[in-house]
């Protein structure tokens, strides 16, 4: 359950028009904290994340489910099903054998999951993801626009950056 506050926030940055990730983003921030302060853990930064994008979806954020060739077939039919719940389109039941039981395995996981060194690998793996589909997608444009000689000059100018490097 989301604090007040991170709600609010939410619902400011909403008002202010910025993007459903970055209001997800306060609940992402609100588990890192309770993670922080012992409240419970997390087994992977990952982990740590998902918990809060599923907050944030309950609390009614416009973040959809991840696509289909994006996330497992399980995390996509969670996704969709907290999605609709926030959304209004599914009544969840009460259910506190369920919440209790989430709550004392969550407990039961490490806390640096939260740690600053943690998040950084984490930030740093997913830049790196972010920055080869970027490459890859400009040698594709370039192959389109360039031809074989500005090809072959732009390969020898990158084999003179890295040299010089």
């Amino acid at each position: 359950m989301p604090r007040k506050e991170t709600v609010r926030r939410a619902t400011r940055d909403k008002r202010a028009g910025k993007s459903p990730s970055t209001q997800a983003g306060e609940f992402v921030r609100e588990v890192m904290d309770k993670i922080r302060h012992g409240e419970h853990g997390a087994r992977s930064p990952q982990q740590a994340i998902a918990i809060g994008l599923s907050e944030a979806r309950r609390a009614g954020v416009d973040l959809p489910p991840p696509g289909k060739g994006k996330a497992k077939a399980r995390t996509r039919r969670s996704a969709k099903y907290a999605y609709e719940a926030g959304q209004g389109r599914r009544k969840p039941r009460r259910r506190p054998r369920v919440s209790r039981a989430v709550k004392q395995a969550l407990k039961r996981e490490p806390r640096h999951a939260g740690s600053r060194s943690a998040l950084s690998q984490q930030a740093k793996r997913a830049a790196s993801r972010r920055s080869a589909a970027s490459r890859s997608a400009a040698a594709r444009k370039a192959v389109r626009t360039k031809g074989a000689k500005g090809r072959s000059a732009a390969a020898k100018k990158a084999a003179r950056t890295r040299r010089k490097r």
